[in-house]
């Protein structure tokens, strides 16, 4: 079963030219706050650097979904992150976080492979909170709400503070979703693309 978006692009020049160095002072600085220390900014990043309030304004609730204080934990963060991409579509972002964070969250291919292509019923997923995740995130896909009866099994797994995060990283990575594919960013060197990863 693959539940791409069938109008997904790997390849397209991109729309909106992500910023190249030498970077202003102000533009600088806003990118270096928002990667690790010494590492160059990716192209999101500097696409989204051609509008600076917009990048400053939305600085602080990245950093608060990829940070500990939420209260998912890492791998399932990177559980609803890949699955919610993949179901978008968005081969850019998806391959961000294969590359840097799915071996730290301990995602194993059959994982991944099922998050981009299968459903929370594969084999690989064998705990009931991560198959609530997961259908969690394709019901806010597929219909913008959740049914009552999946709103009570992920209750049944996932306390208050969990579900409003669930909730909230699911939308943040449609925007963050919506903004690289409509903008056409170019795919990181060395990132993973869809099809790389099989059912």
């Amino acid at each position: 079963m693959v539940l791409l978006n069938p109008n997904h692009r790997s390849v397209a020049m991109a729309r909106l030219p992500a910023l190249e160095p030498p970077f202003t002072t102000d533009v600088a600085t806003r990118l270096a706050a928002m990667m690790p220390p010494g590492a160059p900014p990716i192209g999101l990043f500097r696409t989204f650097a051609k509008n600076l309030p917009m990048t400053a304004a939305m600085s602080p609730w990245g950093g608060y979904e990829l940070s500990r204080q939420l209260s998912l934990t890492l791998r399932e963060r990177e559980i609803v992150i890949l699955r919610t991409c993949a179901r978008c579509g968005c081969e850019y972002e998806w391959g961000v976080h294969v590359m840097v964070f799915a071996g730290r969250a301990g995602l194993t291919r059959s994982e991944i492979a099922s998050l981009t292509h299968g459903h929370a019923d594969d084999s690989c997923w064998t705990a009931g909170r991560e198959r609530a995740l997961i259908q969690v995130a394709d019901a806010l896909h597929d219909a913008s709400d959740i049914s009552d009866e999946l709103w009570d099994s992920a209750r049944a797994v996932l306390d208050e503070p969990q579900l409003l995060d669930l909730l909230m990283l699911c939308g943040w990575y449609h925007a963050i979703s919506f903004a690289a594919r409509a903008t056409r960013v170019d795919l990181e060197p060395g990132a993973p693309r869809f099809a790389d990863v099989t059912p």
